[in-house]
């Protein structure tokens, strides 16, 4: 049943683009006409791990001219629960709501001297914020309409060379074996977002297309019980294959924490080698996978992971009396890693570049990972 309600969903999306080919046929090789720069010849995977998704080239419009509003303005018509991916650069804070992510998947964009792309896999639940400066080189990117292990594949028009989302892995033509430089950014709820950025500004929905915003295309995808859309492997057996997670990966070692198990704390103090991380429980936020209106959906957690050194010192967290407190000084943080009252107001704790995004997803691409509580 999910299969027909994504394969429909789909169609809603692409059907203003007036492609006519059957969904999800593989059709490799493509062709030319379609890739002309593509240097198929220059690849470090298996043609047919990949399979079309349904969408054509670009099917799925990636947004080039982002217009921005004010937190006021965009009040209106996104919800205070609604997540968010919060991305601040040289201080400067914009909000990209999933609502129009899932319509888009990719945004290009700029913040300060930054050109990044903001991602979204609806499929995986995975949002990545990339550097698309690649050695001088300033590339833009759009969707292929392929997936390869249910993920997204994207695409630089400058070369046409592929990427795979879920890492930032140059996959087939000039840029194979490149991978791009993840940044760090926060899937938070808008009231949070609002009320530690108050001169943020919000992604508009005056895109320049017309989509449902608001509206989910995948409903009932999230339910715990479902199965991953056009994966072509098995599953990971060890979690179940929707259950959300916060990966965190440390050179070669990849871990996943489970919703599951941290379902109990608002403070998750971890060691990975030499990388020590906290983890905070933030406001929980909607989930844009579960009822058609996003309004009316189910919550699910939201999480943040920071580096607890300030200033050389490891700070150990706990939560007392509703609020965040490092042990040392008793100071309360937020759970953006803030310091927000007692004798180390203002110091802001160093993100640690994490996902949230099905077990699943994560577990095909890391098969080796470390779940937390499992020995």
């Amino acid at each position: 049943m999910i299969k027909i309600i994504l394969s429909i969903a789909l169609y809603l999306i692409i059907s203003s683009t007036g492609y006519t080919q059957s969904l999800f046929e593989n059709d490799f090789p493509p062709s030319k006409s379609e890739w002309p720069k593509t240097d198929f010849s220059k690849r470090n995977i298996d043609f047919s791990e990949i399979i079309s998704g349904g969408p054509p080239k670009d099917g799925i419009p990636a947004i080039d001219q982002a217009k921005f509003e004010s937190l006021e303005s965009a009040s209106q018509w996104v919800d205070d629960s609604e997540p968010v991916i919060s991305v601040t650069i040289a201080n400067k804070a914009k909000a990209y709501p999933l609502q129009i992510l899932m319509y888009h998947e990719i945004i290009n964009d700029q913040i300060d001297d930054k050109f990044i792309s903001v991602t979204f896999c609806p499929l995986c639940n995975t949002s990545i914020v990339f550097n698309r400066n690649i050695e001088g080189n300033i590339l833009d990117f759009g969707t292929t309409g392929r997936l390869r292990k249910s993920d997204l594949i994207m695409y630089d028009r400058q070369t046409e060379s592929w990427w795979q989302h879920f890492d930032g892995s140059g996959i087939i033509g000039n840029y194979t074996g490149y991978t791009l430089e993840e940044l760090p950014s926060q899937i938070i709820s808008f009231k949070s977002f609002k009320e530690n950025y108050p001169n943020g500004k919000v992604l508009s929905k005056n895109t320049g297309f017309q989509r449902p915003y608001g509206n989910n295309p995948y409903q009932g995808y999230d339910h715990i019980d479902n199965k991953p859309f056009l994966l072509q492997d098995k599953a990971d057996p060890r979690l179940p294959a929707m259950e959300r997670v916060i990966s965190v990966r440390n050179n070669d070692s990849q871990r996943v924490y489970p919703f599951s198990a941290l379902k109990n704390s608002f403070v998750v103090n971890d060691v990975m080698g030499d990388l020590n991380l906290v983890i905070f429980k933030a406001e929980d936020v909607l989930s844009v996978l579960d009822k058609r209106n996003i309004r009316s959906s189910s919550t699910v957690p939201a999480y943040t992971v920071f580096s607890p050194i300030i200033d050389g010192t490891k700070l150990v967290f706990e939560y007392k009396k509703g609020n965040i407190i490092d042990q040392s000084t008793s100071s309360v943080w937020s759970v953006l890693g803030k310091a927000m009252a007692g004798k180390l107001k203002g110091k802001q704790l160093k993100p640690v570049k994490h996902g949230i995004h099905f077990a699943f997803a994560w577990l095909a691409f890391n098969p080796e990972s470390e779940i937390y509580g499992r020995k």
